[in-house]
């Protein structure tokens, strides 16, 4: 596959992660940030929202298994899942936990499990997504840099 095919599969693929939901205007914001300096700066920002995620939602599925539920505590880490998934504009992720967080206030255990669940997808499609949407970026990164910078249609 030559240059320029790589590149319209990057950026075909980077604008139908936006028209399915999964990405919002935070990840363009995102993107503006990285420079030739730094041509990373977006997989760095984003594998550190990989690791803070699935560390939270180990930390739920404690939390929501114990015999006395700590709905706050709860609370408190849906509330960082939802702002480090606004923070990269994983906007299924976000509006999952602003559901969550509405069982937390209502102390629903069955509507946290169940959110959980669905955080667990969501973060999980995404995951997979970006990590996709990386390895079509990585063949030419310092081409596809500059590609990364286009305004979407």
């Amino acid at each position: 596959m030559d240059l320029v095919q790589l590149q319209r599969q990057f950026v075909d693929y980077r604008t139908s992660l936006y028209h399915e939901g999964f990405l919002d205007e935070q990840f363009t914001q995102l993107q503006e940030l990285q420079d030739e300096n730094n041509p990373d700066f977006v997989v760095e920002v984003v594998s550190l929202f990989f690791e803070d995620s699935e560390r939270l939602l180990n930390e739920l599925a404690r939390a929501l298994e114990q015999q006395s539920i700590d709905y706050k505590r709860i609370d408190a880490h849906v509330h960082q899942l939802k702002g480090s998934s606004s923070s990269i504009g994983a906007q299924r992720v976000q509006k999952v936990c602003i559901a969550f967080r509405n069982y937390c206030e209502e102390q629903n255990v069955e509507g946290c499990l169940k959110c959980l669940q669905q955080v667990r997808h969501e973060y999980s499609l995404v995951k997979t997504k970006l990590e996709s949407l990386f390895q079509v970026r990585l063949p030419c990164r310092r081409e596809i840099f500059f590609l990364s910078k286009m305004v979407l249609p």
